[in-house]
């Protein structure tokens, strides 16, 4: 593809220090035991049931507005020249640490079948005050899992935000969003750094931080796609990689200050250009989480709303196509008019998704843990019927990861990626179909 090598070519390369495949991990979830109080088995959701798009797409519908060109040039020229994925991965500053020397309390959120094969934890002073939220890779960005020669992990957390994507305060950070970089050349020693998302203002003049809990994110092409806050009219934001801004001033401030410009004290900002909006109405479904589904023509962005678990209506699930057009890279396809229509959604029974995968013909759907502590249901729907991962001697259904994240598949390794609390963790696609007695045919 044109586009993905002009990129790869663009990018300073760098020696590969090893691969992400590797080994099963002896981690402490895989033996842990399920509480009485997660025994009960969970009702089936039953069959995905298929919406017509052309009844359900005026709430599905999505405005595409982008940022004016002149306000992107203008905060260039004062901010300075861009940089890219690798110039971030180059400052990389922090260090993920591997699964053995994870506390024992954070791998208890590590799914128990089938096992992570990879995991990780973030520094938890490094992270603390903020909520994690979606995960998304250079399997994304490109169908050769690499950004340039670089694999590349974003790992999106937001200050201050509640599980179930609320806002703790009214401080004017609570909300902010930030990304962590995270360089998986080596699969033994994952480096990252930070980089806050943002909106301009004032005619490209300034920027404020974008407010949001990061619940869905998905890096296409030269574009990172995450979604907003329940409540607002915007669905998604874009951002461009290749319009990475660096911080001049190190300062809990965002956007312009006296001698520079200041990013809650990182490194780098990057500026949305573009947003998708919902249209109004009471039952406009929000998407809630996202992923990318490499196994369409052409690729296509799958979405998820979330509906609580005590709720009086079926979660709606719902793709939209990604654009052709080397001019509209990482964009949706949109019709004359800027709209983005559906071309594909169902219902289905499966409540408090937090997690939504499209791979062929099947849905993952991450279904959140009941009790606090516990472990959530990883499903795997179509329009047939329903499975579930079983683990333990009650054969209960709570096998998945504590508090539930968003769902990534690197299709070039066959890796599913999530994370659940400060645990970022890793195993096959092929090892879920095998959990859920499906064989793999990958």
């Amino acid at each position: 593809m044109k586009h993905r090598g002009r990129h790869r070519r663009r990018r300073r390369g760098r020696v590969l220090r090893g691969t992400l495949a590797g080994t099963a991990l002896a981690l402490t979830a895989a033996a842990t035991l399920i509480s009485a109080s997660q025994a009960t088995v969970a009702d089936a959701p039953g069959a995905l049931k298929p919406v017509g798009v052309s009844a359900g797409a005026g709430g599905l519908t999505l405005a595409e507005h982008r940022v004016p060109e002149r306000w992107l040039d203008r905060l260039t020229s004062r901010m300075g020249r861009p940089v890219g994925p690798g110039t971030v991965l180059d400052s990389a500053d922090h260090t993920l640490r591997n699964a053995d020397g994870c506390p024992a309390a954070e791998k208890h959120a590590l799914p128990v079948e089938p096992a992570a094969t990879r995991a990780y934890c973030f520094d938890g002073a490094d992270t603390r005050g903020w909520q994690p939220g979606a995960v998304t890779t250079s399997g994304d960005a490109d169908d050769d899992g690499r950004w340039g020669h670089d694999r590349v992990i974003l790992s999106g957390w937001t200050r201050g935000a509640a599980e179930g994507g609320s806002l703790d305060g009214p401080a004017p950070e609570q909300g902010l969003a930030k990304v962590a970089f995270v360089d998986a050349n080596d699969p033994d020693r994952l480096r990252y750094t930070w980089a806050l998302l943002a909106v301009p203002v004032d005619g490209g003049r300034d920027y404020r931080g974008l407010v949001s809990p990061l619940s869905g994110m998905v890096w296409y092409q030269d574009k990172l796609l995450v979604t907003t806050r329940e409540g607002d009219r915007d669905a998604l934001y874009v951002y461009d990689m290749d319009r990475i801004q660096r911080a001049t001033v190190d300062s809990e401030a965002v956007g312009r200050v006296r001698g520079g410009w200041s990013a809650y004290g990182y490194r780098y900002v990057l500026p949305a250009v573009a947003s998708y909006t919902l249209p109004g109405g009471d039952d406009v479904p929000h998407p809630a989480a996202v992923s990318l589904d490499r196994s369409t023509a052409p690729d296509s962005l799958v979405a998820s709303e979330w509906v609580p678990a005590d709720g009086d209506r079926r979660t709606r699930l719902w793709r939209y196509a990604l654009s052709r057009y080397p001019a509209r890279s990482g964009l949706l396809a949109t019709n004359s008019s800027g709209h983005a229509d559906p071309v594909e959604a169902y219902e289905t029974k499966t409540a408090d998704v937090r997690g939504v995968l499209s791979y062929r013909s099947g849905w993952y759907l991450d279904r959140a843990a009941g009790t606090p502590g516990g472990h959530g249901t990883l499903w795997r729907q179509d329009t047939k019927g329903a499975r579930a991962t079983v683990c333990a001697t009650d054969e209960t259904r709570h096998c998945w990861s504590g508090r539930s994240g968003s769902l990534s598949y690197w299709e070039e390794t066959g890796e599913l990626w999530s994370q659940s609390g400060r645990m970022l963790f890793a195993l096959p696609l092929a090892s879920v179909d095998r959990a859920l007695g499906r064989s793999a045919n990958r």
